[in-house]
C-alpha cells in the first residue's frame, strides 16, 4: 500500500511517498511515556466499563475487543474496527453535512448508540477516550477521510 506523508522541517512541508504493509494486532502498540500510557489506561477503562448515564451499553458493547476487532451496532449492522480511526480523522459526514473530528465522532457516539451524556469537549474524560482510540492507530499512515478498517 502506498502512503504519503508529511515531513515538516521548519517553515517547509514536504510530502515523502512510501510503501507500506499493514498488519492489524490484537492490542495497541507501547508507548513509551508513563504519563501518556496512564491516560491510555483511563480512556480505556472508560471505554470498556462508562455507560456515560445512558441505557446500560459501553463503548466495548459495539467496538469489540477494545475497539481493535469489527464490531456490531444493537441492530446487528457490522462497523469496521477503531485499529486506524485516528488515522482517518477528521473526515466529511455526508448525512450530517459536515467535517467531523474524532472528538466529535466520540460524543455522538455516546450520545446517540449508548444514549448518554457525551463529555463536554476538553474534559479529562473526552480527552482518554480520544488518546485510548488515538492509541490503536500508532503506526497507521494518516489518511485523512479514509475508510475506516
Amino acid at each position: 500500500m502506498k502512503a504519503i506523508r508529511l515531513l515538516i522541517q521548519g517553515s517547509r512541508v514536504f510530502a515523502v511517498t512510501t510503501f507500506v504493509s499493514l498488519a492489524v494486532s490484537a492490542v495497541a502498540a507501547p508507548v513509551a511515556d508513563p504519563q501518556l500510557e496512564k491516560v491510555i489506561g483511563q480512556g480505556k477503562d472508560a471505554f470498556t466499563h462508562n455507560t456515560f448515564n445512558g441505557n446500560g451499553r459501553v463503548c466495548q458493547t459495539c467496538h469489540l475487543s477494545g475497539g481493535m476487532a469489527p464490531g456490531k451496532l444493537p441492530d446487528g449492522k457490522v462497523i469496521p474496527s477503531l485499529a486506524n480511526a485516528a488515522a482517518v480523522f477528521p473526515l466529511f459526514k455526508p448525512r450530517q453535512g459536515k467535517v467531523v473530528t474524532l472528538p466529535d465522532q466520540i460524543r455522538n457516539c455516546v450520545e446517540g448508540a449508548l444514549e448518554g451524556k457525551a463529555p463536554a469537549y476538553g474534559s479529562d474524560e473526552l480527552n482518554a477516550l480520544v488518546v485510548y482510540v488515538t492509541s490503536l492507530s500508532q503506526g497507521k499512515p494518516i489518511d485523512m477521510g479514509g475508510k475506516p478498517q
